[in-house]
């Protein structure tokens, strides 16, 4: 049996890893251990809850002001402790966040098999986004399998020269799956009902200061002139974002800021929305699957597929780019027709279960030599 261990810490992390973490604790062959992090604490355990996922281990590092190197400092060697006690045959992190780096960082000096969930995905601008092209670039270097989630991923893996690399999908669409309900009802979608409802979610970290300044303002324009327009903002807790919000929207009586959701509330939100604006990497794949055009409030964008295909429209964080085209999809019906009859380039669904199965073949394949 092998003994496989999934380490994630955020938010995001969650809601991608949980469907797959289901899908191997549903197989007899193997032996499923969760350790999280706690790198995001409140907003990780709504994850949980909603999926039913009990971790194993929690390490609990969040602390208020934590830098980068904190979180990697207490991953690592949360981490390590875990391994020299459970030895794992294979450890599975995911994308491009603080706690995959070092959580594969410390698999790697303690000689333990990786998988990266969400592989190859590139910039190739080593400071954008800061940290997570450094972070994703650094675990694919570090991993003995990638399991990329397009096509496109799998060619930036392989040009790296790469070895043990697997088309699987996006597992963030699996979990689409299980959490969008016919019947979902809402007190703030009631709110919204009879308008065109935006839903919008900033919080990266090279957003902000002045370019989510930017961001806010081109969106209150735009917002102004279009009374039929309604925007829900779930406000990340980092207390820069929320102090931007509240300057630059407080107040307005068709934006609303509210309480970040829980994942089952906010995928039935971006279900019932008519476009999104956001720098979320995570959305710019769950969005195409709802048939839901994305504005993507950032200067570079991972997700190529996703732009290639129609349904993502990069427009940057300078605030007469974010005007422009958020007034655009607004008023360009066909525009607007195309790109939420986009084809999705990121799966079917089935990620976990692909990867579920990849793992179940492995046979001495690791570079160790462990599984």
């Amino acid at each position: 049996m092998k003994k496989i261990m999934l380490v994630f810490g955020t938010r995001p992390e969650a809601i991608k890893m949980c469907p797959l973490v289901l899908e191997l604790r549903g197989r007899s062959g193997f032996q499923t251990l969760v350790c999280v992090t706690g790198q995001h604490r409140q907003m990780l355990d709504s994850v949980l809850d909603a999926f039913g996922v009990a971790p194993d281990f929690d390490l609990s590092i969040m602390d208020s002001g934590q830098t980068l190197f904190d979180i990697t400092a207490k991953v690592m060697s949360g981490v390590r402790d875990i391994l020299a006690a459970e030895r794992p045959d294979i450890v599975l992190v995911h994308g491009d966040t603080t706690t995959t780096f070092a959580a594969a960082l410390a698999c790697f000096y303690e000689g333990v098999a990786v998988g990266h969930v969400e592989a190859g995905l590139r910039t190739y601008n080593i400071r954008s986004p800061f940290p997570e092209e450094f972070n994703r670039q650094a675990v694919d270097i570090i991993s003995d399998f990638s399991f990329a989630p397009t096509e496109a991923a799998r060619e930036n893996l392989l040009r790296e020269g790469k070895r043990g690399v697997y088309v699987t999908g996006n597992t963030g669409i699996d979990a689409l799956r299980t959490t969008v309900a016919a019947d979902f009802t809402h007190p703030e979608l009631s709110w919204a009902e009879g308008s065109r409802l935006v839903m919008l979610t900033a919080h990266r970290r090279e957003n902000l200061g002045i370019p989510m300044r930017r961001i806010f303002a081109a969106i209150r324009r735009v917002v102004d002139e279009f009374q039929d327009l309604k925007v829900i903002y779930p406000v990340h807790m980092n207390p820069r974002v929320k102090e931007a919000a509240d300057e630059m929207f407080g107040g307005h009586e068709r934006i609303r800021l509210i309480e970040p959701l829980d994942v089952l509330d906010f995928h039935n939100f971006l279900a019932r929305s008519y476009l999104i604006l956001t720098d979320s990497g995570g959305i710019q794949e769950e969005a195409p699957s709802l048939g839901k055009p994305v504005l993507v409030l950032r200067d570079t964008t991972e997700r190529p597929e996703g732009v290639a295909a129609g349904t993502l429209k990069l427009v940057g964080t300078e605030e007469a780019a974010v005007y422009d085209g958020f007034r655009q999809l607004v008023t360009d019906k066909a525009m607007y027709e195309a790109m939420s009859r986009a084809s999705n380039p990121y799966g079917d669904g089935f990620a976990s279960k692909r990867i579920a199965d990849i793992l179940e073949d492995l046979n001495g394949a690791s570079a160790y030599g462990i599984i």
